[in-house]
């Protein structure tokens, strides 16, 4: 496994929930593979989608979900910067059973 050093920002801005007006309520924070709706799942730490049943997306904190991305960069990228994620806040929808991505599809690519 590698081991990259990876600067504060790497997988975007740190933030608060509590901080950010949004116009759903998060449950938590997730690692949103951009251009994707997939998120990572906490269980087996491969990207799945949203609506897929088995999905633990969720973590509890920003430090949870950045050791997870980071962890995630180190067994599958060459380069620190190969990456393609970002922390994103996200809920889950109690009636239809799966995540919700807050901001929705993020692009890689402005």
């Amino acid at each position: 496994m590698h081991r990259f050093a990876f600067s504060a920002d790497a997988f975007g801005d740190r933030f608060s929930l509590a901080d950010l007006p949004l116009p759903r309520a998060p449950r938590g924070y997730a690692v949103q593979m951009l251009d994707t709706d997939t998120l990572l799942d906490r269980a087996s730490g491969n990207f799945l989608p949203v609506r897929a049943s088995e999905l633990d997306g969720l973590f509890a904190t920003f430090d949870d979900a950045y050791a997870a991305a980071c962890r995630w960069v180190e067994a599958h990228c060459r380069a620190p910067h190969e990456h393609h994620l970002a922390i994103v806040p996200a809920s889950f929808d109690d009636l239809l059973q799966r995540h919700v991505l807050i901001y929705g599809v993020l692009c890689g690519q402005p």
